[in-house]
């Protein structure tokens, strides 16, 4: 069983992920109503309360726009844990400068991208093209959108779907 609550705003846009505890804690303030409960009950002495999936706020929270931060783990799952260079799928990978910062490459997401040790060693300090390599696809910025940002949860809430669609 999934402990993640997807929390909704009151226009139903997904703003967050929540333990289970903190969404019945808004759920009993009156903050937040239950709009998918596809888990079952919790039982007390005296009641039972419905165990919350999805929820949302009673009020419009004002949330900046999201950006997705660059890190090993992101850059990894953007490209699909794939060597850009060979293809190869694997878990010792790691993270390759297309143009080297010796070269004035920056850590930023266009000039990054998931590499083999074989194909970075290989790639060394040298550009792409030095190298004699070629991506297999051209790095950018992955999308900031909610199935994006909240999609690793999907497998287990198949019940978020529908509120993640078109944000």
């Amino acid at each position: 069983m999934s402990n993640a609550v997807l929390v909704l705003n009151a226009n139903y846009e997904p703003v967050n992920i929540v333990g289970v505890r903190r969404a019945v804690v808004l759920i009993l303030s009156d903050r937040a109503l239950l709009v998918a409960n596809g888990r079952g009950f919790i039982h007390t002495v005296n009641s039972s309360f419905p165990l919350p999936s999805v929820i949302r706020l009673e009020k419009q929270v004002h949330r900046p726009r999201y950006s997705i931060r660059l890190t090993r783990k992101e850059v990894f799952r953007r490209d699909g844990f794939t060597c850009q260079y060979c293809g190869r799928h694997g878990t010792d990978l790691t993270v390759d400068h297309v143009k080297p910062r010796h070269l004035g490459g920056r850590y930023e997401w266009r000039n990054v991208v998931t590499a083999c040790p074989s194909c970075n060693h290989h790639k060394g300090g040298r550009t792409v093209e030095e190298a004699g390599m070629h991506l297999i696809r051209l790095p950018k910025e992955p999308p900031a959108s909610a199935s994006y940002i909240f999609g690793r949860y999907l497998p287990d809430n198949h019940e978020w779907e529908p509120f993640l669609q078109g944000w």
